[in-house]
């Protein structure tokens, strides 16, 4: 009897502003090159923008104006990395795992 609000779960994410994906851009400009430190504070520096604005300014939007970033990772590449698929894909999988216990 588990009741299910897919457009409710994705009204509470997008409330953030989009920093679930952090991590993921900070991952990506690590593998562009950039240092863990410098990528860090890049990131951070962004997601405070987020964060100031109380989720009216996307984190996607933010760091898609941000020479640091752009300079490292294509519009694609930010397009996959903002993409709430990654964190879905094996969803099958984990559900059917749980009820089979």
């Amino acid at each position: 009897n588990l009741l299910v609000y897919p457009d409710t779960m994705m009204e509470n994410l997008e409330k953030m502003g989009g920093l679930v994906f952090s991590q993921r851009v900070l991952l990506a400009l690590t593998q562009a090159g950039v240092s863990r430190e410098e990528a860090y504070r890049i990131v951070q520096r962004s997601a405070m923008q987020v964060w100031e604005s109380k989720g009216t300014k996307p984190l996607r939007e933010v760091i898609a104006t941000d020479e640091d970033v752009t300079s490292r990772i294509s519009e694609e590449q930010l397009d996959d990395i903002f993409d709430y698929k990654h964190y879905t894909k094996n969803i099958g999988k984990v559900i059917d795992k749980a009820l089979a216990e």
